[in-house]
């Protein structure tokens, strides 16, 4: 049995990572992107109306960003040979469904990870919060690198589960079931709504 500690939406954000055009149209035919949206669309919403802070983070290259980027990074460098991901266009935009408001946290990354090229981590600490709720697109991607980089960094960590998408889905299954839970606590949309509402989640068998 597990039970995930209390949230307190003061000191909690939402990570809503690279739910981009891009990124979702690599995502396997089988998945439901329209579905997937709306999970998000309400997750968003939830910790809204709770208080809690919602973060976007999206990756997109200027031209400087590309032309630093070395010949030796593996993931990086055909992106930056071939141009791709530049940061104005729609493609690397936030999907409309998802769209940021007023008050919300937003950066551009340029690696895998929501903060290791940001200053994501210096505008948390800033707003005294303490617990990141992870969602994004792709597990073995944005996702994987951020929890282990948050962990790192002593946040309490939340995943969820019906809220990353990868486009392999057995790698997506493996970190979400015997990888990211030694560093996060696996919740999913239906029982964030719970934590935020009476701020404890009853055990799970």
């Amino acid at each position: 049995m597990n039970t995930a500690p209390a949230l307190d939406p003061a000191r909690t954000a939402l990570l809503v990572m690279d739910y981009q055009p891009a990124m979702l149209a690599v995502l396997p035919e089988g998945e439901d992107r329209e579905t997937l949206l709306g999970r998000m669309a309400e997750a968003i919403a939830d910790v809204r109306a709770k208080g809690g802070t919602i973060v976007y983070v999206r990756a997109g290259f200027t031209e400087s960003d590309w032309d630093a980027i070395p010949a030796a990074n593996k993931s990086f460098a055909p992106l930056a040979r071939h141009r791709a991901m530049h940061h104005e266009d729609a493609a690397t935009a936030i999907h409309e469904r998802l769209a940021p408001q007023d008050g919300d946290i937003g950066v551009r990354k340029i690696r895998y990870g929501g903060m290791s090229t940001t200053d994501l981590d210096r505008q948390l600490r800033e707003r005294g919060i303490t617990t990141l709720v992870v969602s994004g697109i792709s597990t073995s991607g944005v996702v994987l690198s951020t929890v282990l980089d948050a962990a790192d960094r002593d946040y309490r960590l939340y995943v969820l589960s019906d809220g990353v998408a990868d486009p392999d889905t057995e790698v997506h299954n493996l970190l979400l079931h015997r990888v990211l839970p030694s560093r996060a606590h696996i919740i999913d949309t239906v029982e964030l709504h719970a934590l935020l509402r009476t701020g404890r989640l009853e055990p799970r068998a």
